[in-house]
């Protein structure tokens, strides 16, 4: 990473969440902002669309959060773009948003929808998210993308769906932990907040070491 960007870094722990489009990105952070609230967590978000900034304003509009603090950045491309090959515009939006709310400790960077293949550079995230829903149909674990091998955790949001579309919801959860080797798998429902606790409990154990639970 570049040294002058690196040095303007404070403390905040930096996460993504990305996954296709209409998984559910935006509604899992909307369910995750009172969870992490009512934990006492100090949080902004930053999010990235192609040449608009609807999911922003979309957060900025829900009463969830500050309006102030939520920022947008427009990919003007691919999304992969600017959350892994050249980052700098995340992280220099973090840094603005990092100086102007000194306290922050969590900075949350949705990706502008993509596909399987959407993955974090690690020199923006320290840790991050891959979003896929039942309704993308239950092959997507055997399709092994990018983003379902490599997240730090994967969500299978929208469980609601599953007898509406024809998925066998337990038997994709077992293909998605099969595929994933071990790494964490929860399933959730974004809209009614089912799952969205655990997730929460999944950052904070991954990141945000002041605010988990004592032994």
């Amino acid at each position: 990473m570049n040294s002058a960007l690196e040095a303007q870094r404070s403390t905040a722990a930096r996460i993504g969440i990305g996954g296709p489009v209409g998984s559910g990105k935006t509604a899992l952070i909307e369910a995750l902002i009172p969870v992490l609230h009512a934990r006492g967590v100090d949080l902004a978000v930053i999010t990235n669309d192609l040449v608009t900034a609807e999911d922003a304003e979309r957060l900025r509009r829900s009463g969830l959060i500050d309006p102030e603090r939520v920022s947008a950045v427009e990919a003007g491309a691919c999304p992969h773009t600017v959350i892994r090959e050249d980052p700098s515009l995340n992280i220099m939006a973090g840094d603005v948003l990092e100086e102007r709310f000194p306290g922050v400790e969590l900075l949350i960077f949705e990706s502008g929808g993509d596909n399987l293949a959407s993955t974090f550079s690690l020199d923006l995230v320290d840790w991050w998210i891959f979003v896929i829903d039942v309704a993308g149909g239950d092959d997507i674990p055997r399709k092994k993308g990018p983003g379902v091998l490599r997240a730090d955790l994967l969500v299978v949001n929208k469980t609601d769906l599953a007898p509406h579309v024809g998925v066998d919801l337990p038997r994709m959860l077992a293909e998605a932990r099969q595929v994933r080797g071990g790494r964490p798998v929860i399933a959730t429902n974004a809209r009614r907040g089912e799952g969205v606790a655990a997730v929460a409990d999944a950052i904070v154990a991954a990141v945000l070491f002041d605010h988990a639970p004592a032994a």
